[in-house]
């Protein structure tokens, strides 16, 4: 009975131990922890995108345009950049033994 005991004594500490330093006990709800990447975004300012890609993401994710836009811009990019940079599939060289 005592092995049971201490048994279960080390495992809540144990377990008190691991939780205790992921808690944000200066929040109002202490259960609420601030994950790293919530802390970059307070610590950094705000980046702006760099592509033309990084915009459309940026204004999809604040909605202030809607998937179909989006799709439709994406699309013109691909179109355009097709253009501007074709794929050139090379010759076919022969089989690999000879």
């Amino acid at each position: 009975m005592l092995f049971m005991f201490l048994f279960v004594l080390t495992v809540i500490t144990i377990c008190v131990f691991l939780v205790w330093p992921k808690l944000d006990v200066s929040s109002p709800n202490p259960l609420r922890r601030q994950t790293p990447a919530t802390e970059a975004q307070a610590a950094a300012p705000a980046m702006q995108p760099e592509s033309l890609e990084g915009v459309l993401v940026a204004q999809l994710m604040a909605g202030e345009i809607t998937s179909g836009q989006y799709l439709h811009a994406v699309q013109g990019l691909a179109a355009r950049d097709d253009k501007r940079h074709p794929l050139a599939v090379p010759p076919e060289i022969g089989p690999a033994g000879t």
